[in-house]
C-alpha cells in the first residue's frame, strides 16, 4: 500500500472537548423526564400569566362595584351582560362577570401563596438554623414550640388568628405565616444537624468568624434544597387554606371576590340549578393547586435522588 493511501493525521480533525454538565444542567435534565411535571409547570405558568394579565383580557373588573349591574346576576354561560360584553362562564349572585371574577381571584390567590410561602420559609429557616447551631436548652425550647405549632390543626389556628386581626389579604398573609412557620423550621433544623458535623463548620469556627456568618452564610445554602420543596407543597396549602377562610366568611370581603369567596357564593344555588357559579372557580382552584403539587412532587425527587423511582 502507498504512503498516498494511508490516512493523514493532520488531516484528522481534532476530537473536541466534551462540554461538563452543570448541576443546574443536570437540574433541569432530571427535571424534564417527566412528562407530568411539565405539564404542570405548563399550567402553572399559564395560570401566572392569565392572573397577571387580569386587566388586560377580563371583559369586567370584579372590583368596581359601579360596574356591576344587578340585573346581570345568575345568568348561565354564554348570556350577554347589561353592557354588551359576552359572559362565557355566567355570572354570580350580584351580576359580576364569572371569567373576571375568577382572573382577579386567581391574583389573589397567588399573591397570597407566594408572600405568605416566602416570609414563612425565611422565619421558619432562621428559627431552625438557630435550633440547630444553638443546640441544648434553646433548640429543646424552640423544638417544643414546633412540636406545639404542628400539632394543632392548621384551619383552626388560621380561624382564631383571622378572627382576631380581621379580614383582609394582609391578615391572612399573616395568618398563614403563623401557620406555616413550624413546617420549615423542623425541616430545616434537620438538615442543619447534618451539616453541624462537618469539617467546613469547623473549619469556620477555627479561622474566627461569627455566628451568624457560619449559618447563615455556609449552613444555610446547604438547607435549601428540601425548604425549596416545601415551599411549593406549603404554597399549594396557603392557597386551599385561603379559599377555605374565605369560604367560610372570614377571609376576604365580598368587595375583593378571591376564589374562596365566588365558591360561596354560589353555594346557595348549587341546588337550584346555577352550578356555574361554584364549580367554575373550584376548578380554577384545582387546577391551581394540583399544577404546584406537581411541581413540588418532582423537584422531591430531582433534588433528593434516594427518592427516584
Amino acid at each position: 500500500m502507498s504512503e498516498a493511501a494511508l490516512p493523514s493525521a493532520a488531516a484528522t480533525p481534532p476530537a473536541a472537548p466534551a462540554k461538563e454538565e452543570t448541576p443546574f444542567r443536570r437540574f433541569v435534565r432530571s427535571f424534564v423526564e417527566d412528562r407530568l411535571a411539565l405539564f404542570g409547570l405548563a399550567l402553572f405558568i399559564l395560570i401566572v400569566l392569565l392572573a397577571i394579565a387580569a386587566p388586560l383580557i377580563a371583559p369586567q373588573n370584579p372590583y368596581d362595584l359601579a360596574s356591576v349591574d344587578v340585573m346581570d346576576s345568575r345568568q348561565p354561560p354564554g348570556s350577554a351582560s347589561g353592557e354588551g360584553f359576552t359572559m362565557w362562564l355566567g355570572s354570580d349572585g350580584v351580576g359580576r362577570d364569572l371569567l373576571s371574577g375568577i382572573l382577579y381571584g386567581l391574583r389573589i390567590s397567588l399573591m397570597v401563596g407566594a408572600f405568605s410561602g416566602i416570609l414563612a420559609a425565611s422565619l421558619g429557616a432562621a428559627i431552625g438554623l438557630i435550633a440547630a447551631y444553638a443546640g441544648g436548652r434553646t433548640e429543646n425550647a424552640i423544638m417544643r414550640l414546633v412540636d406545639l405549632q404542628l400539632s394543632l390543626p392548621s384551619v383552626l389556628v388560621a380561624l382564631i388568628l383571622v378572627a382576631g386581626l380581621g379580614k383582609g389579604v394582609d391578615k391572612i398573609i399573616i395568618a398563614l405565616v403563623m401557620v406555616q412557620w413550624a413546617y420549615y423550621a423542623r425541616t430545616v433544623r434537620g438538615s442543619a444537624l447534618v451539616e453541624r458535623r462537618k469539617e467546613y463548620v469547623e473549619a469556620a469556627q477555627s479561622l474566627g468568624l461569627s455566628h451568624a456568618r457560619t449559618v447563615f452564610r455556609h449552613i444555610l445554602p446547604n438547607c435549601l434544597a428540601p425548604v425549596i420543596v416545601i415551599v411549593t407543597v406549603q404554597t399549594a396549602h396557603a392557597i386551599s387554606l385561603e379559599a377555605t377562610l374565605s369560604f367560610l366568611g372570614v377571609g376576604l370581603p365580598q368587595t375583593e371576590p378571591s376564589l374562596g369567596v365566588l365558591i360561596a357564593n354560589g353555594f346557595q344555588y348549587m341546588l337550584s340549578g346555577s352550578y356555574w357559579i361554584s364549580v367554575f372557580p373550584g376548578f380554577a382552584l384545582l387546577m391551581t393547586i394540583v399544577s404546584i403539587n406537581l411541581v413540588g412532587d418532582r423537584l422531591r425527587d430531582v433534588l433528593n435522588p434516594r427518592l427516584e423511582k
